[in-house]
């Protein structure tokens, strides 16, 4: 016994094959790159900062200086300088040099600072491999420093860690130090267990608050920073009457009535015009009103029609064709400090607009105009600005100095005022002129008060901790005026408060009514007054009307009512209180929403909403009619059962159907569709239908449009035929087209089905005239294409052959013949697995067998001979299969000795 076993699993192991398992391939993780320190700014960042660099009007030399009087690298800021082009990094070293320079405020480093960050988190590496670090920085120099990562050794997903620091910068006022840190503490707190995106929005929502209470822009300063010509004056006329001439203006005296005469007239550098027929006329730093009482003096002497007044026969008129540029000066702190040519009815103003206007370090309140060694006006640029007075604009003359000094005092205003910023004030200004300049408070600020936080004097700070402090202004002084005045100091921070978010003296009205809401409360207010202000609608639930009440201790109680009419009568009046809630119900929000269901032979089937008294009739109009092959009998509806005992879910009944639901009618009122089945007329009863009905709209037994078949080729009649019946075969149509002709060649019919898209049918045409009930001889469909061919005496032979061609063919040769008679099969060729595609359509490939011979096919006229190449998936791994067939032995033969010896 076991031997036979063991023989017969020897026998069984030489036929196995193993299976070849798939190749395990390692896969090796690239190394993460380490988060680089200086990071690759986004290009608009780097050229805010060069702007504020040439903003600034400091020299290269000049910043290298301070840099190292501030223990900085003094080549920190190149890349960032005017001129520089590329990239620059930034860093923290570099953010804190440029705050204390003075380049750019806390509140626009910290902004900075927050889309550098951004940038970095998008830049560089993935979350699960790397860690962020970020930090922001508040404009009273707390910074936020958080750091989140991915997935670590550890495991953790998106751990995260935040720590403060506070590095109080001077002058710096954007929070209030317990205020940043209360937030750096609530950010620690909150951080730990926040995830990698939530730290993100966390310290996205903090830069953006401390960003919109900062207040730190300078007032005034940046409209001298735009760059347009629109503030230069007209280089040509016309000009005031006080305008003085000098010399380079250029003149023109026009005469008309007696004499008609234009003259140009150029002041010369001595001062003088020359007119012709009057002589020389000194005009320098005469204004154009004075020039017109010189010139009736003169022309009255020479031309007798010129009265006074201009009133006599001649008239004249004497304008400024084209004004004279001066040189003037602008040192101080001015953004572009030097010497300009400027148009001679050019002023103050002019010439802060030509330099770029003061630096963050100049005074807009001050600016000194000096001709001559001496001040001739003092310019308030806040005049200008607020209050469009432009009366200290004096006009420039040559070798004029406009110098701006250092500013004065300055203090900061935020909150709900309408230009939150930093204003310069004088000795004399008050809290009141501060608000005033700043547009003054919006309407949701609080009047209750104003808080002023100030830096103490060394000498008023009675002790550590007291450098700053905090004071109440009513702002009800600043509304009326009647208060006294609030003096204010260098530094001081200027807090304006909103009005409390909390809207009191209300009831809230919803639900079922024309205008729901808020409405104002009144002492005394009943339910029905609220109901009646806002209406009810018709369909409104009388049975409750829901009263939301708040308590004392912020919970709500509810109460009910209960409605009279739609009229707003309530049966149980309630006398509402202050933000009371009333609710009222709607009839239709419980009702269900009914249906009827159509489907069968109409144009749109589907479900529709229910009325009560609806019709079959009505559904089918909503279903957009029947179709042609509809049944006009009758119909069947499936209605919801009365009786759900075992399990029955649906009776259904037949209605009657007759031709008035055929709603397309002829000229004469006949159907104008195709025939069917008769139906009556006129006088079936209406159906009414009952919520959730199913309608089937039945089909016509075998009702169907003609079929058609094309057919073509060596036919006698070719073209396209209608089929008769449904069981009409290829044979039928053949002997309907009146049978093949002589040139006919049966066995190369091209036969394609367009039904469910199957394409070319491979068959037999002689087999199917041969024999009427032969597989070939297919039941024909509608779109079915017929073919027949000439005689075609080709075999054409390609695919992986030597010379790819068409031969003639060779009665009984089979495909060895062809390939032969194309050169032989490649070296690349897949000989074993060639095949002939028959004139028919059929495929035919060779057949091998072990103890029969081979099965080649035989190539007929008109077929095509394809060799494929061999693409190495049929190879055979002889190596591998030995292999597995010997272990397979071997295991064998380890069982059958454990058998043998039981």
């Amino acid at each position: 016994m076991p031997q036979r076993v063991l023989r017969s699993l020897l026998v069984a192991a030489c036929f196995l094959f193993p299976a070849l398992a798939a190749a395990q391939v390692p896969t090796t993780r690239p190394t993460p790159e380490q988060a680089q320190v200086l990071l690759q700014t986004r290009p608009d960042l780097v050229a805010q900062l060069r702007q504020r660099f040439a903003a600034s009007g400091l020299t290269r030399d000049q910043i290298h200086a301070r840099l190292r009087a501030e223990g900085y690298p003094e080549d920190l800021l190149d890349a960032y300088l005017p001129g520089t082009t590329g990239p620059a990094p930034t860093s923290e070293d570099a953010f804190a040099a440029v705050r204390a320079l003075g380049i750019a405020d806390s509140s626009e480093i910290a902004e900075l600072q927050t889309e550098s960050g951004e940038q970095q988190r998008r830049n560089g590496a993935g979350p699960a491999e790397s860690s962020v670090t970020t930090v922001i920085t508040g404009p009273d120099g707390t910074t936020v420093t958080t750091r989140s990562g991915g997935t670590g050794a550890s495991g953790g997903v998106g751990s995260a860690s935040a720590t403060t620091q506070n590095r109080g910068v001077p002058g710096a006022a954007g929070q209030t130090g317990n205020e940043g840190a209360r937030a750096n503490s609530q950010f620690e707190r909150d951080s730990t267990s926040l995830g990698r995106d939530q730290i993100t929005s966390r310290r996205d929502s903090i830069a953006r608050k401390i960003a919109a209470d900062s207040g730190f822009t300078i007032f005034g300063v940046d409209i001298f920073r735009r760059s347009t010509s629109q503030f230069d004056p007209n280089s040509s006329g016309p000009v005031d009457a006080n305008y003085k001439l000098g010399p380079g203006d250029r003149l023109v005296l026009i005469l008309t009535g007696d004499v008609e005469s234009s003259y140009d007239l150029p002041v010369t550098r001595e001062g003088f015009v020359v007119v012709p027929q009057v002589g020389q006329l000194f005009v320098a730093n005469l204004t154009l009103g004075e020039l017109d009482r010189v010139l009736y003096t003169r022309l009255s002497r020479v031309y007798s029609g010129v009265r006074s007044n201009n009133q006599g026969t001649t008239r004249y008129s004497v304008s400024v064709a084209r004004l004279r540029s001066n040189q003037i000066y602008v040192v101080g702190d001015v953004q572009r400090p030097g010497s300009y040519m400027v148009s001679s009815a050019g002023t103050a103003l002019t010439a802060l607009y030509a330099a770029g206007g003061p630096t963050t370090n100049g005074s807009l309140r001050t600016v000194q105009v000096r001709r001559g060694g001496r001040t001739v006006d003092v310019l308030d640029v806040y005049e200008y600005l607020v209050g469009g007075d432009a009366t200290h604009d004096v006009r420039l003359q040559t070798g004029d100095v406009v110098f701006i000094p250092v500013h004065g005092p300055r203090v900061r205003i935020v909150g709900e005022i309408a230009r939150p910023a930093i204003y310069e004030i004088k000795a004399s200004e008050s809290l009141t002129d501060l608000v005033r300049n700043a547009g003054g408070l919006r309407a949701t600020a609080a009047t209750q008060r104003i808080l002023i936080e100030r830096i103490l004097p060394p000498q008023e700070r009675a002790g550590t901790g007291r450098d700053r402090v905090a004071m109440d202004v009513a702002s009800s002084a600043l509304l009326g005026g009647t208060g006294p005045l609030v003096p204010l100091r260098d530094g001081d921070v200027v807090r304006v408060f909103p009005v409390a978010e909390r809207v009191r003296n209300r009831v809230l009205v919803l639900g079922n009514v024309y205008q729901p809401g808020a409405q104002g409360f009144t002492p005394g207010m009943q339910l029905s007054d609220a109901l009646r202000r806002a209406g009810l609608m018709s369909d409104t639930y009388l049975g409750e009307v829901q009263i939301s009440r708040i308590r004392a201790d912020s919970s709500r109680v509810a109460l009910r009512a209960m409605l009279a009419d739609t009229s707003g009568r309530v049966l149980n009046d309630i006398s509402l209180q202050e933000d009371d809630q009333i609710r009222v119900f709607s009839l239709s929000t419980f009702r269900p929403a009914r249906t009827v269901s159509i489907g069968g032979a109409v144009r749109r089937g589907g479900r529709f909403p229910y009325r009560e008294g609806m019709t079959l009739r009505d559904l089918v109009l909503l279903a957009n009619g029947v179709l042609e092959s509809a049944y006009l009998k009758e119909a069947e509806v499936a209605r919801l059962p009365e009786d759900r005992s075992a399990g029955r879910t649906a009776t259904t009944l037949r209605v009657p159907l007759d031709s008035t639901y055929l709603f397309e009618r002829g000229p004469n009122g006949e159907y104008v569709g195709p025939p069917g089945l008769a139906a009556p007329s006129a006088g079936a009863p209406e159906t009414v239908l009952k919520p959730y009905d199913n309608v089937l709209v039945l089909r016509q037994p075998d009702w169907s449009l003609q079929r058609t078949v094309v057919l073509q080729g060596e036919v006698r009649y070719p073209g396209s035929y209608a089929l008769t019946r449904k069981t009409e075969r290829l044979s039928d149509l053949i002997k309907r087209a009146g049978g093949l002709t002589d040139e006919a060649y049966a066995d190369g019919i091209v036969f394609n089905r367009r039904e469910n898209a199957i394409g070319r049918v491979g068959l037999e045409l002689s087999g199917a005239l041969g024999r009427y009930e032969s597989s070939d001889n297919l039941i024909l469909r509608d779109g079915d294409s017929v073919s027949i061919p000439a005689y075609n005496a080709i075999v054409t032979i390609r695919g992986a052959v030597n010379a790819p061609s068409s031969v003639a063919y060779v009665r009984g040769k089979d495909i060895d013949y062809y390939i032969g008679a194309a050169g032989g099969a490649t070296p690349k060729a897949d000989e074993s697995h060639a095949y002939v595609t028959q004139p028919s359509g059929k495929l035919e490939t060779v057949k091998k067998h072990i103890f029969i011979p081979d099965h080649v096919p035989k190539p007929r006229p008109g077929s095509v001979v394809t060799v494929p190449e061999n693409d190495g998936t049929n190879k055979r791994d002889t190596v591998a299969l030995i292999t597995g067939l010997a272990q397979i032995i071997a295991s064998t033969v380890a069982i059958v000795i454990a058998v043998s010896r039981r």
